[in-house]
Formats: C-alpha cells, sequence, structure tokens
C-alpha cells in the first residue's frame, strides 16, 4: 500500500500537504480508499467554509457505505476538486495525485502522523 513520506495522516485517514503559502492540500489515504471500494460521490465544503481539524466536513460515498470526511487542518477552504466532483473515482484510481480533495488556508494544524505512524496505525509493512 502506497504511503507517500512527504505527506501528514490523520488517524481518520486524510492525508495534507506540507503547508505552502499558508495553505495544504488535502484527500484521503490509499487505505481508506481501498476500504471504501469504488467511490461513486463525494461531498465537500465549499470555498470559503470554515472547517476544523477532527470534526466532519464532508461525505465519501461508495458502492459499500457512505462514510464522513474529517478536516486534519483548521482554516478557510480556498478551493475544491471540481473534477474529484465530476468523476469521484479519482478517489480510488488517483488518491494522492488527481483526487485530492480540497485545499485549506490554515489557521492550525494539529499534530498529525507521519508516513511510518501511519503504516504502524493500518498495519501495514514499510
Amino acid at each position: 500500500m502506497s504511503v507517500p513520506e512527504n505527506l501528514r495522516y490523520s488517524e481518520e485517514h486524510e492525508w495534507c500537504t506540507a503547508v505552502e503559502d499558508g495553505v495544504t492540500t488535502i484527500g484521503v489515504t490509499a487505505h481508506a480508499a481501498t476500504s471504501l471500494g469504488d467511490v461513486v460521490f463525494v461531498q465537500l465544503p465549499e470555498v470559503g467554509d470554515q472547517v476544523t481539524a477532527g470534526q466532519t466536513c464532508g461525505e465519501i460515498e461508495s458502492t459499500k457505505s457512505v462514510s464522513d470526511l474529517y478536516a486534519p487542518a483548521t482554516g478557510e477552504v480556498v478551493e475544491v476538486n471540481t473534477a474529484v466532483v465530476d468523476d469521484p473515482g479519482l478517489v480510488n484510481s488517483d488518491p494522492y495525485g488527481a483526487g485530492w480533495l480540497f485545499r485549506v488556508r490554515v489557521d492550525a494544524l494539529p499534530e498529525l502522523l507521519d508516513a511510518a505512524g501511519y503504516r504502524a496505525l493500518v498495519g501495514a509493512d514499510d
């Protein structure tokens, strides 16, 4: 299972990039995408919405279930990936690339797991 070293991870299986110019990009991990099965719908926060780390901010629906999407950072949503809204399967096919979900201007970023910590959480081999 892919767990990129350059990202940080929440225990709820979201990832975020390093903060650049005050903004982080957020998505769901390959582990989450695999566990969900085929993603058929995503409900994301809207540009201008405030999200709070650890709180729900959307939903991801698959052929198996509906799961809450949690914000791994606190701040204002500054961009939403409309491509993933139009083609939710991108979450499965490219969770760390084209399947990113939204970007947040960060007010606060809690301690998140590094790649080794996330692999330990999900029981993945290094």
